[in-house]
């Protein structure tokens, strides 16, 4: 095997999210891999239901603008250029099941807080790519020890 060659690096924009990055980019310098950095926003109609009559539309757009602000300025950190960065709007699970597709990627690099108990039960989003992907996933575990 001749290691990774495309490491798809899922990041919440979150502090916390820079140990999860700082591990990608180790990964793709031993392996002389591309980084491409995706980051999804969850659509607000997904967490308040179809059911409220009111245009999120705005408040949408607002968040849109705002996390692509935070994806570039986050992706400047890390030297990853604006063709390999990916903002999009959807479930993350699904979203990072595509892009590994379109990507063709061979490797997944997502923070984890390592939950327990009842959280575990109802899963997180590191578990479902896990579960689901067509590739390596590397789930790196950040937040309180």
């Amino acid at each position: 095997m001749n290691g990774y060659k495309t490491i798809l690096l899922a990041v919440d924009l979150s502090d916390e999210a820079h140990s999860v990055a700082k591990r990608a980019q180790h990964i793709a310098q031993t392996n002389g891999a591309t980084i491409h950095l995706i980051h999804v926003i969850e659509p607000l109609s997904f967490a308040y239901g179809g059911d409220i009559p009111m245009d999120f539309s705005t408040i949408q757009a607002e968040i849109q603008s705002q996390a692509k602000n935070q994806l570039q300025k986050f992706a400047a950190q890390y030297q990853i250029p604006e063709s390999c960065q990916h903002l999009v709007m959807g479930r993350a699970e699904s979203e990072i099941h595509a892009a590994v597709g379109e990507l063709n990627a061979d490797l997944v690099v997502i923070g984890s807080h390592g939950r327990s108990g009842l959280s575990l039960l109802l899963g997180s989003t590191a578990n479902s790519v896990l579960h689901g992907s067509q590739c390596d996933v590397l789930a790196v575990r950040v937040g309180k020890e």
